[in-house]
């Protein structure tokens, strides 16, 4: 290797190293760290902070844990993610995706089945962002995303109902027809002033953040909730009352959660669907971020955070976490400078934890369900999800598939089922985008096309006898191989010569090249001399590196094409 070899691959390797570099490290080596970007970090985790304790909260109870489990994991993941990240601005904890498969979870095996299983998840995304798996999420179709999110939407506001309407239950079914079928028996236990509360709290957010964007809707309407149930010792059902007045404030110690092989076996699919949900909501709130602020995430890097705080918040009670999209734009519009703002965030969450758990305990559970009604209805993205439903046929398909498999079957399904649909209907455009037009017949068809030069046509038109042209266009790849097959197959009895122009193929696969193989070994039969043209130099590689153009000739313009079949034929 010579030294200008080494010298390319040593910059390399140190580029690709600094790619997994946390943003907190290279902020600070590369600006430097201020009075003034400390203070504006400090006041932007003091505002997230505040919105993150009720809804971590809310969606730790409707994960099926506490409270404290909720808040514990904010703290914990939230630093984490921060400190370690890709993303400058993000924002980490529990999150409404997550609720859904946890609350499986749990129902399930119990927290400790949901703790080997966030671990095992946090494994696969540390192994999957050293491997660099984080530049593939973003080919995750937009159907099958908003698919999901839709589901997770429904079954987020269905599991709400029970305390929206201060139902009297002993236990919600994890199922979605069964969980409506027991909410439905147990409509004559509604708590009128449960649900008046919960009114009163939706109206309050929903007013708040359309005339008062900035003031912290969620907590004044917990916190007025609250107020009123002290207040007036309204007959409703509360966090104490519920999980214990020390639901929120006991800090769990350090714990492994038990395992074995056979466990494991039994999680993984869970761990593969906390590791995907945490993979594509990080990446996704990442690129917001760097919407609203014009800066670049580095997507392995913030994989590998994701995989580190779900390691590490189990360990000491919590539960899954990722970024969270609404809690990182509250960071920017607070005016965050620095990674270091989400660290301040899970410190002062932490502060509220252990000032304020006495107050939290008086918390109507109403109020948090009001707060996920919130959550769930913006998760729901219903314009996009109009927009696909009344789109292209395909994208409609797997749209409502995902949909409706989240929401009736299992989010696991969902999301392999959206996957291998949206991929067999991009094979079938991408097949369909493939043609193989004869050389006459193209000139007719493409007298209007100013794309290619008028002797171009006269050019093929002027085939020498004996010799027939071929123009493929689009990808070569399995998809379209059995057309390939069938439309040069059409070509026989065959001539003296055979001319394939590839000008317009971007690529070809094993499949498309056999097609190729199949074709030049009938030609050969029958003493038919194949020449190929104006290969890309990508497809010829992989032409090459499969002996296809060892035995037989190759030109490059068009013209040194007609020039050889005609030389071939007048020799014969």
């Amino acid at each position: 290797m010579s030294a200008d070899t080494e010298t390319a691959a040593r910059q390399k390797r140190g580029r690709d190293w600094r790619l997994f570099v946390p943003k907190s490290v290279t902020v600070i080596a590369q600006e430097g760290y201020s009075w003034t970007k400390l203070r504006a970090d400090a006041l932007a985790g003091l505002t997230v902070a505040i919105v993150a304790v009720p809804l971590a909260m809310a969606i730790a109870i409707a994960s099926g844990v506490t409270p404290a489990q909720g808040l514990i994991t904010a703290v914990i993941a939230g630093f984490l993610i921060s400190a370690l990240g890709g993303a400058r601005f993000q924002i980490g904890g529990p999150t409404g995706a997550f609720i859904v498969v946890v609350y499986g979870v749990v129902h399930q095996y119990g927290y400790d089945g949901l703790a080997l299983a966030t671990m095992l998840a946090g494994l696969i995304l540390v192994v999957a962002g050293l491997l660099r798996v984080g530049d593939w999420i973003k080919y995750i179709p937009e159907p099958v995303i908003t698919g999901f999110t839709a589901g997770i939407a429904v079954i987020i506001f269905t599991s709400q109902l029970r305390d929206l309407f201060g139902l009297s239950m002993t236990e919600v079914p994890a199922e979605f027809i069964e969980k409506i079928s027991a909410f439905w028996v147990a409509r004559a236990s509604l708590n009128l002033a449960a649900f008046a509360l919960a009114a009163g709290v939706l109206a309050t957010i929903l007013l708040l953040q359309r005339y008062l964007p900035r003031w912290p809707s969620l907590l004044i309407g917990v916190a007025g909730a609250t107020a009123l149930v002290w207040a007036f010792n309204l007959p409703v059902e509360t966090i104490g009352s519920r999980f214990g007045a020390e639901a929120a404030t006991a800090l769990p110690s350090f714990r492994l959660p038990e395992f074995s092989i056979a466990r494991i076996q039994q999680l993984l699919p869970s761990a593969l669907t906390i590791a995907f949900l945490a993979g594509v909501e990080s990446l996704l709130s990442a690129m917001v971020a760097d919407g609203m602020t014009g800066r670049r995430h580095r997507s392995n890097c913030e994989v590998v955070a994701q995989g580190v705080a779900n390691i590490a918040a189990p360990l000491f009670g919590g539960i899954s976490a990722t970024g969270a999209i609404a809690r990182t734009a509250t960071n920017i519009r607070a005016g965050a400078q620095t990674p270091f703002a989400g660290m301040f965030h899970a410190v002062f969450v932490l502060v509220f934890m252990l000032g304020l758990g006495p107050l939290i305990a008086h918390v109507p559970l109403a109020s948090l369900a009001a707060v996920l009604t919130i959550v769930a209805w913006n998760m729901s993205e219903q314009e996009r999800f109009r927009h696909l439903l009344f789109g292209l046929a395909g994208d409609r398909v797997v749209l409502l598939a995902t949909f409706l498999l989240t929401v009736l079957v299992d989010l696991t399904i969902a999301i392999e089922v959206g996957v291998v649909l949206a991929a067999i209907i991009f094979m079938h455009r991408m097949s369909e985008a493939t043609a193989i037009s004869r050389g006459v017949a193209l000139i007719e068809r493409d007298q209007d096309d100013f794309e290619h030069p008028r002797a171009e046509y006269e050019a093929r038109a002027e085939l020498p006898r004996g010799v027939e042209m071929f123009e493929l266009r689009g990808p070569l790849f399995f998809g379209a191989a059995s057309r390939l097959i069938d439309a040069l197959d059409a070509a026989f009895p065959p001539p003296k010569a055979f001319i394939l122009r590839f000008h317009a193929v971007p690529l070809a696969d094993a499949s498309g090249v056999n097609a190729l193989q199949r074709f030049l070994k009938r030609c050969s039969s029958h003493g038919v001399v194949v020449i190929f043209c104006e290969l890309a130099p990508g497809v010829e590689a992989s032409l090459s590196k499969l002996h296809v153009l060892d035995h037989l000739q190759v030109a490059g313009a068009y013209e040194e094409a007609i020039a050889a079949a005609a030389k071939a034929t007048s020799a014969s």
